[in-house]
């Protein structure tokens, strides 16, 4: 299958790349498949893309590359939406906001994007937890990782379980 997308132009991709959110996202609930995209040009971020609407990506990063001790306690019932016993076999990301001041880039800690693994199956779930933010600044903390530990890619670190399909670099 092919999707068109305004990011990446035309992605091929099969029916086990994708990823299925039942509810959509916050302020997207029409919208229920996706794909996790790794830019090569890019040298941070996935992209969360929509399979259908083309104009529709999220950049995303793991929380813990920048927020140490990150951890989420899902409900009940977010548990149960992911088909899961336990948050075993999940992955979860940010969805990252990108101002034009690229140092007033935020996380939104407070509702991660989890996946399960297993299922493709994902849901954006809302945290109890009233320390969270919505939009934690981030960018400093990203240039702290960078400078701690300068030949470790973070992409390589948010892109190790392969769950994310690899574009191809573009033609120099």
């Amino acid at each position: 299958m092919t999707i068109q997308t305004t990011r990446f132009g035309s992605v091929e991709l099969t029916s086990d790349d994708m990823i299925f959110f039942p509810e959509g996202l916050l302020g997207f609930n029409e919208l229920r498949r996706f794909v996790l995209l790794d830019d090569p040009t890019d040298e941070i971020f996935a992209w969360l893309q929509s399979c259908e609407e083309p104009g529709v990506a999220f950049p995303l990063l793991e929380p813990e590359l920048f927020m140490a001790n990150y951890t989420i306690h899902l409900t009940k019932y977010d548990l149960e939406a992911l088909k899961l016993a336990s948050s075993e076999g999940t992955r979860c990301f940010s969805i990252i906001t990108i101002p034009n001041d690229p140092t007033q880039m935020t996380a939104n800690l407070k509702a991660p994007i989890v996946i399960n693994l297993k299922e493709r199956l994902a849901r954006q779930c809302v945290l109890q937890e009233n320390s969270l933010n919505i939009r934690e600044p981030i960018f400093t903390k990203l240039q702290q990782r960078v400078v701690q530990n300068p030949q470790i890619s973070i992409k390589s670190q948010t892109i190790e379980h392969g769950i994310a399909i690899r574009l191809p670099s573009p033609e120099l």
